[in-house]
């Protein structure tokens, strides 16, 4: 067990950007709300898995919708906490702690809010080591788990329980709902005992985003550039350094979509990317090759800073450099590449680990 500080949460926030592959939503709002709920109630206690009880109710809380709306719908903490306490209600069982169910972009940052208002510890892991656009992209619906009931909030007062057969149906259901209540939401799903958690969530995620934050916003001794740095810390590769020359993006069904390209400069000219998105980044190709392909991240950052840049935040003439790096190993089984493969989102191409597609350069 350990506290998170006003320190944590300005690391995780930077962290969270890079493994939300540009969505999960605005992870700067999510930290303005998380320091202000420090401020008022005091530091986190944060658990690794291993410290829950097997029989304790664990729920995630998160925000659901296009993160474009995202930027401009913030949620009170009684929006925030309004699932959590109807989950809990429904259920017949108090939460003992909270977790995200995305380690991505605001959703990061979400439950700390709540557990801040609500007195609850922060476990450290979450459901996808990343941000997915979908609702059962979840290592609990690869495991088998159910989302029943899954509740959601909005900022006017409502709140809707479901009863879904399966996380496809709850993700559905769920963001149909989120679109009628205004484009976004606030949702407890997949609340699940300890002993569930422990075996199915992806352990050690939030200080995973922690320690990627720290490194980009401190300098290294020997000045090694940050992005050097954090292709090493992920085993990452570079793809691309370049201009954002083109970028196209529709509002549909309640998600971001759409395409940018980057056309290299420096050791890079004459080659141009295309970065295909459903809120979060999923296909890199140049031409015809794909570069990297879902479920492995792939990050757009700022080529100076290394700063990650979201979905929603790219402009235009933004000089960056493309990377991307493996997914967590469930991503990569036969249930994994089905939930989150490329063919899923409707790409003609089929899944390789982006180490086998860079095999040989980039690093």
């Amino acid at each position: 067990m350990r506290w998170l500080t006003e320190e944590s949460i300005e690391h995780i926030a930077l962290g969270a950007a890079v493994l939300g592959t540009g969505g999960g939503g605005d992870p700067y709002l999510g930290k303005l709300m998380a320091l202000e709920a420090i401020k008022t109630y005091g530091p986190i206690k944060l658990l690794s898995i291993e410290e829950l009880a097997d029989d304790a109710l664990i729920v995630p809380l998160s925000m659901m919708g296009s993160p474009t709306i995202g930027v401009e719908k913030i949620p009170s903490i009684e929006e925030l906490v309004a699932p959590l306490e109807k989950i809990e209600e429904t259920l017949g069982q108090k939460a003992a702690a909270l977790m995200p169910i995305e380690v991505g972009g605001v959703n990061s940052l979400v439950p700390v809010l709540a557990a801040a208002a609500k007195g609850l510890p922060l476990v450290d892991a979450d459901a996808m080591g990343r941000a997915f656009p979908e609702s059962q992209m979840v290592t609990f619906y690869l495991d088998g788990h159910s989302a029943d009931p899954t509740v959601l909030a909005d900022e006017k007062g409502n709140t809707v329980v479901i009863t879904p057969k399966d996380g496809h149906w709850g993700e559905k259901l769920a963001r149909a709902i989120t679109v009628q209540m205004g484009g976004s939401s606030t949702v407890c799903d997949y609340a699940l005992p300890g002993s569930v958690v422990k075996k199915s969530a992806i352990p050690g995620t939030l200080t995973k985003s922690e320690e990627i934050g720290r490194l980009l916003l401190h300098k290294s001794g020997d000045g090694t550039h940050p992005i050097k740095r954090l292709l090493a810390f992920l085993n990452g590769y570079k793809l691309l350094t370049g201009k954002l020359t083109d970028i196209q993006r529709t509002l549909t069904g309640g998600f971001t979509r759409g395409i940018c390209e980057v056309e290299g400069i420096h050791d890079d000219a004459g080659r141009v990317v295309t970065l295909h998105f459903q809120n979060e980044q999923l296909l890199a190709t140049e031409g015809e090759k794909p570069l990297a392909i879902t479920p492995d991240l792939i990050a757009i950052l700022d080529v100076e800073t290394g700063q990650p840049i979201t979905t929603e935040g790219l402009r235009y003439g933004t000089r960056v450099t493309v990377i991307a790096f493996p997914c967590d190993p469930k991503w990569r089984t036969k249930k994994g590449i089905e939930t989150a493969g490329p063919r899923y989102f409707g790409y003609p191409v089929e899944y390789e680990p982006v180490e086998k597609l860079q095999e040989g350069g980039g690093k």
